[in-house]
């Protein structure tokens, strides 16, 4: 045998390589690498830090966090079925409304349940996901702009409804939802919903990992197709749209008990999907964690050029735009493209310089008996 073969066998049995390959196999199975695990526990540590103790970015933190956790849910979506839900942002500000009324103990609005905002959060996603399945109904015969544009009235009419039933939503007025905990430091709220962005990740990168993945893939990339091999779009695509709702309604019920604050025009406008679309795209449409990488960065950036720029309302806007026409022109897989184009080039390069070029691939040498 070649000294590679007979190496081999020991360096197997090694302790830690074994441990090592224990936990990046753990890690793979819950869709992250070791990068994106350290990136995570870096994440985790960011309030600790002495530059981002101040209140003001620990609130950037947590806008940052609710954003990726809805690129996720979106990308859901739009990523793998190819169809863009335009009324995504509607869904979200459902579920908030959900569970800001349930909880209202004030005499404002026409019921007072008093119910927990942590039992009116999931309140909340359960209402979203069954609209999401009514959406995904009403999108079964749909392909392309068409279903888009079904989603995005579905969000208009909803929006017209939250404006209308002022005797539930004070209309324009708003609502002052109670606040999720009883404090007034962002520190708290920040772990909360860092908890349900791993959640949303998870759960969705283990359902796309699945046999439904493979069949949410089929029918974004040719339905008729996925049919003839037997994929029931039916199914299926109301199955992504409830699943991607509910987690939508879910962060809705945060946003409203966390803000404390509530109106259609702050989270259910059409202005709100397009930053999430922007960030998911920018991304990287398909992969889930690219617009969760790029969320935080763009808060921060975004809040700093607001904070210096108050003259140039809507600037963020802007600047999605213009990102988004770069990424679409030069890096249609987004940050997320480029990161797989990189590692591709670096396990490419270290191939080639571990093999040597000159020398023939090595011999079997039998055993003497």
């Amino acid at each position: 045998m070649t000294a590679n073969a007979a190496s081999s066998p020991a360096r197997e049995r090694r302790p830690g390589g074994s441990l090592r390959n224990k936990l990046v196999g753990g890690l793979d199975r819950i869709g992250f690498t070791p990068l994106g695990a350290l990136l995570v526990i870096l994440l985790a540590l960011l309030p600790w830090l002495p530059v981002f103790k101040q209140e003001h970015y620990v609130r950037w933190l947590i806008m940052g966090a609710f954003l990726a956790a809805q690129s996720a849910a979106f990308d859901f979506t739009a990523g793998y079925i190819n169809v863009v839900n335009f009324g995504f942002a509607a869904i979200v500000g459902l579920g908030a409304y959900t569970s800001a009324i349930l909880a209202n103990t004030s005499p404002v609005l026409a019921i007072q349940p008093g119910i927990s905002p942590w039992i009116g959060m999931f309140a909340g996603a359960l209402v979203a996901a069954v609209v999401g399945f009514g959406l995904g109904v009403l999108t079964l015969r749909l392909r392309g702009i068409y279903a888009a544009v079904m989603a995005w009235f579905v969000g208009l009419a909803l929006l017209g409804l939250v404006r209308n039933l002022t005797g539930l939503t004070r209309g324009p007025l708003g609502i002052s939802p109670d606040q999720l905990l009883n404090t007034n430091a962002n520190k708290p709220y920040f772990y909360v919903i860092f908890g349900m962005m791993l959640v949303v990740y998870i759960t969705l990168k283990l359902v796309v990992r699945s046999h439904i993945g493979l069949a949410f893939k089929a029918l974004g990339q040719n339905m008729d197709a996925a049919r003839a091999s037997g994929v029931n779009p039916t199914f299926y695509r109301v199955l992504n749209f409830t699943l991607s709702c509910a987690f939508a309604g879910w962060l809705g019920g945060f946003y409203a008990h966390y803000y404390g604050v509530l109106t259609p025009s702050t989270v259910m406008v059409t202005a709100k999907t397009v930053e999430v679309l922007a960030i998911a795209y920018i991304g990287g449409r398909g992969s889930l964690w690219g617009g969760m990488v790029v969320a935080f960065p763009f808060v921060i950036l975004i809040e700093i050029l607001r904070s210096h720029l108050t003259a140039l309302p809507g600037l963020h806007l802007v600047l999605y735009g213009v990102l988004m026409i770069l990424i679409m022109i030069y890096y249609p897989g987004g940050v997320a493209g480029l990161y797989y184009w990189a590692t591709g080039k670096i396990r490419a390069r270290s191939r080639s310089d571990g093999t040597p070029r000159s020398s023939p691939p090595p011999a079997v040498v039998e055993a003497n008996p």
